[in-house]
This record gives structure tokens, C-alpha cells and sequence, in this order.
């Protein structure tokens, strides 16, 4: 599932091209969207803004209407210069917005709906998430009381990957800020400091703003994801990896000199 890396890279890349534009062309080739008239719905309208929050993207245009979109398992965001052969098949597309001389594509939904954007501010599922932890400043203090909300014999690897704790940490993250904060993924909450979940987030969250800055693709520096077996890069211990949570999702950790 693309994490909240990948919602700001793509929103670093639609912004230049929708950003105070008003779209040339909105096409919406899913059927399912064939009778919601978002090209009569938003045409006209200047774009305000671009803006990723964890795993969310909206697209917010004038008159009060946004556009929100969660990827999950199968979705994906591209730019293209207009006319240019798009790597995923014309079939997939759900939304195109034509502006400034390219085509920004949402591909294979599953999550792309037409809202208010009082009602994005008043939506439950959207209510309900943690504090983003690419913000321009994180809001640790709101991360800790959520945390400490949350059931305390759960393993902290599992918790930061709730949504509703911190907002943005997928797999991929979870594990390597876990690494870098050398904690031991399964310990309970309850047997976490503050300052310790902390350092799992800011461990993560510089990697992550940069990791959204650069061109799609694995975190070239992973210490322990999808690395099991291999040697730990800190002290040679073999990582190791089982499911986690009521998701069963792959945790990776060095039982050496992860506590």
C-alpha cells in the first residue's frame, strides 16, 4: 500500500501542473463515475490547492468542492506530458485533468469520490486520523495522547501502523523507524516511553520527506525491510521477519540490538 512518502511525492508533482488552474479537459473513464458529472461539476473551476495528509490526496477546487482519493493496494497518481504513452493501460484510468500541457491520471481507484469540502472537514473516516507525520510541523503532543489511548499490551510496531494514531506510516516506515529507534517492535506500548515512540517517529519521518522529494521506487538505504537473513547493518545479527496485528503485515527487526 503506497504510504504517506508516496501521496506527497505525487502531490509534489500535481501541484505545479493543477495548482491555481483552472483544467483544460476532465475526463472520468471509470463507469462507475459516469453519472456523477465531475466534468459539468468542476469545470470552470480554478484549482486552489494540492494536499496530501498520510495516505489521503485532495484536490481542492473553488466553489466548495474537493476531490479525495486513497490509493490502498492498487492505485497510483502519474503526470504526463499531454499526448505521451502512459505506463499503465487507458482502461485503468478513473480521473484525467488536462492542464498546462500535461495529463495528471488517478489509475484503478479504488477511493476517488467527489466531496464537499466542509463535509471533508466533518467526514468521520477523515476525523478519525492521527496527526500526518509529514506536516510541516508534527504534532507530537496530539501522536502521544493517541498512542496512549490506544490499548496498551499492543506492540508498537503495530500501533504506529493505525491510521488513527499517526497518519502516513505503512510497512515500510513502521519497520525502518522501529530499526533506527532500536526498539524492539513487539514490546507492548505500555513498556514504550514517550520519548521512545517519539524517536520511532522522527526516525522515520526525515526519510520519508525526502523519500517524497525523489523519483518513485524502494528506499535505497532499507536496514531491515524485506531483508530477512540478511546481516543487521548496525550489529550483524540475522533480520528476522513474522506477521504482526490483527492484519497479520510482515514486521522485519533485528532481534540483536532492537529492545
Amino acid at each position: 500500500m503506497p504510504e504517506g512518502d508516496t501521496i506527497l511525492r505525487a502531490a509534489n508533482r500535481i501541484r505545479p501542473v493543477l495548482e491555481g488552474a483552472v483544467p483544460d479537459e476532465i475526463v472520468t473513464p471509470q463507469p462507475r463515475h459516469a453519472r456523477d458529472r465531475w466534468p459539468e461539476r468542476l469545470g470552470g473551476r480554478r484549482v486552489l490547492s494540492v494536499d496530501p495528509y498520510g495516505k489521503h490526496l485532495f484536490v481542492r477546487f473553488e466553489g466548495d468542492l474537493t476531490l479525495h482519493s486513497h490509493l490502498r493496494m492498487t492505485g497510483a497518481w502519474a503526470v504526463y506530458p499531454h499526448g505521451a504513452r502512459w505506463r499503465r493501460a487507458p482502461r485503468r484510468a478513473w480521473l484525467v485533468l488536462r492542464a498546462r500541457g500535461k495529463d495528471v491520471v488517478e489509475f484503478d481507484g479504488p477511493l476517488l469520490e467527489l466531496m464537499t469540502e466542509s463535509r471533508t472537514r466533518f467526514d468521520l473516516r477523515l476525523a478519525a486520523l492521527g496527526p500526518d507525520i509529514l506536516a510541516p510541523e508534527l504534532d507530537r503532543d496530539r501522536f502521544l495522547q493517541r498512542l496512549r489511548a490506544d490499548d496498551p499490551t499492543r506492540g508498537i510496531g503495530d500501533a504506529v501502523l493505525d491510521q488513527r494514531i499517526v497518519a502516513g506510516i505503512g510497512n515500510v516506515w513502521k519497520a525502518e523507524g522501529c530499526w533506527g529507534a532500536q526498539i524492539d517492535p513487539w514490546r507492548r506500548v505500555r513498556d514504550v516511553s514517550d520519548a521512545e515512540a517519539l524517536a520511532i517517529v522522527e526516525n522515520a519521518r526525515p526519510r520519508m520527506l525526502a523519500a517524497g522529494s525523489e523519483s518513485p521506487g524502494e528506499p535505497a538505504d532499507r536496514h531491515v525491510y524485506r531483508r530477512t537473513g540478511m546481516p543487521c547493518p548496525r550489529c550483524g545479527e540475522r533480520i528476522r521477519a513474522r506477521g504482526q496485528g490483527d492484519d497479520n503485515r510482515t514486521t522485519y527487526w533485528c532481534p540483536g540490538c532492537q529492545r
